[in-house]
């Protein structure tokens, strides 16, 4: 038997997912059962339920399958992020009626990759098929968040980190966990931070390769040249 990246825990409270680790396409490769049986479990459940997400990511067919399945539950879906929702991982958490992250927590959205091999044509159709992907991860972006096509599509590019407060400002989050809700003018003590790893290439870039001087003409040549002309 494959070894599932998600489990279910009944008791008499609800129902509760939890989303561990990789998601691997290893999971579903060859075997239409599987989905199956995850349709299956979930049709079980009763009433709202729980999914915890600690997963780097991984397999966006996987998780793209898990989202619409959640997204279709009748009851309602808290999503509780306890250590990482990152990549395709992020985009299950996009399924929570409310999504609630740990102030340890980090989620993290980037472009889609793949591995081709072959000639310009399958090259491109590769990059194709990639766009395709990406729009579509957009999608359970957009309607979590709110957030314009395009600023979402610049977040991926950047393949941007955020912590919990920054993603409730962001709009993929609404709470933070085990905390209590404070007065507007209480300052928070959690900073927002947002993480972009392109943004500390071009600085690391900047740093290595620093800018060429700028030919700047001395200040006592220009008043030479102005007191020429003026005579």
């Amino acid at each position: 038997m494959k070894r599932k990246f998600w489990n279910w825990i009944r008791d008499d409270v609800g129902s509760t997912l939890l989303l561990n680790g990789e998601i691997s396409d290893e999971t579903w490769y060859g075997d239409e059962v599987t989905p199956r049986l995850f349709k299956d479990e979930l049709e079980a459940c009763q009433g709202d339920i729980t999914v915890w997400i600690n997963s780097p990511g991984g397999d966006v067919f996987a998780a793209a399958q898990i989202y619409n399945m959640l997204m279709d539950y009748k009851g309602n879906v808290t999503v509780k992020i306890d250590g990482l929702a990152a990549s395709a991982a992020s985009v299950i958490a996009m399924a929570g009626t409310e999504v609630l992250m740990s102030p340890v927590a980090m989620m993290m959205v980037h472009n889609p990759m793949t591995v081709a091999i072959g000639d310009s044509q399958e090259m491109q159709k590769a990059i194709n098929m990639l766009s395709e992907v990406k729009e579509s991860i957009i999608n359970a972006y957009e309607i979590k968040s709110g957030l314009s096509r395009a600023k979402l599509s610049k977040l991926m590019d950047a393949e941007s980190w955020f912590n919990a407060k920054k993603a409730i400002e962001m709009g993929f989050a609404d709470k933070v966990l085990f905390t209590e809700e404070k007065p507007a003018d209480h300052e928070e003590a959690l900073e927002a931070v947002m993480f972009s790893r392109t943004a500390v290439n071009n600085s690391l870039l900047m740093k290595l390769i620093p800018p060429k001087p700028e030919n700047k003409t001395p200040i006592e040549q220009l008043e030479k040249r102005l007191s020429l002309l003026a005579h």
